[in-house]
């Protein structure tokens, strides 16, 4: 019988259903590694999600994404990608700049300190997610992969 995730939210009685207690056991295990990230980034001052914005704009490169194609792209949802891209740009980050295309558009890319603070970061995020992650082994991981891909699909 398996009791780990019961005991570490301290439930005494049994989940309502197998998958009730699959979907806990992914949220607590989301929530367990995101909190490593977040413990990582602290030191340089950013949060896991500003980590991801910053990340999708180097990717993007020298001509960055406007503000919907950015927010489109990470990995969790974010409501208000403008108080977000505050936030960045005031420590110097990114930068942002109305489209002389369309107006409405407002365009980010990273700046050389945000590409600085990810370069530091590197090493760093790899490792700990070789930690977090390596000792499942490529087969598991890959199965891991497959399984949450048919999840996300429905």
């Amino acid at each position: 019988m398996r009791r780990k995730l019961a005991d570490e939210v301290k439930q005494g009685k049994p989940f309502a259903s197998l998958e009730q207690e699959t979907y806990l056991n992914l949220q607590r295990t989301a929530a367990v590694l995101e909190l490593r990230l977040e413990e990582a980034l602290r030191p340089h001052g950013i949060s896991a999600t500003q980590y991801n914005a910053l990340r999708i704009l180097r990717g993007a490169g020298p001509q960055g994404l406007s503000c919907q194609d950015v927010g489109s792209r990470m990995i969790r949802p974010v409501p208000d990608i403008t108080r977000l891209f505050d936030r960045v740009e005031a420590r110097g980050l990114i930068t942002r700049a109305r489209s002389t295309e369309d107006r409405r558009v407002v365009l980010v890319k990273i700046a050389p300190a945000g590409l600085r603070i990810l370069n530091s970061l590197d090493a760093e995020v790899d490792a700990l997610q070789r930690a977090m992650f390596g000792s499942l082994g490529e087969k598991r991981l890959l199965e891991l992969i497959d399984v949450l891909e048919k999840l996300r699909s429905g």
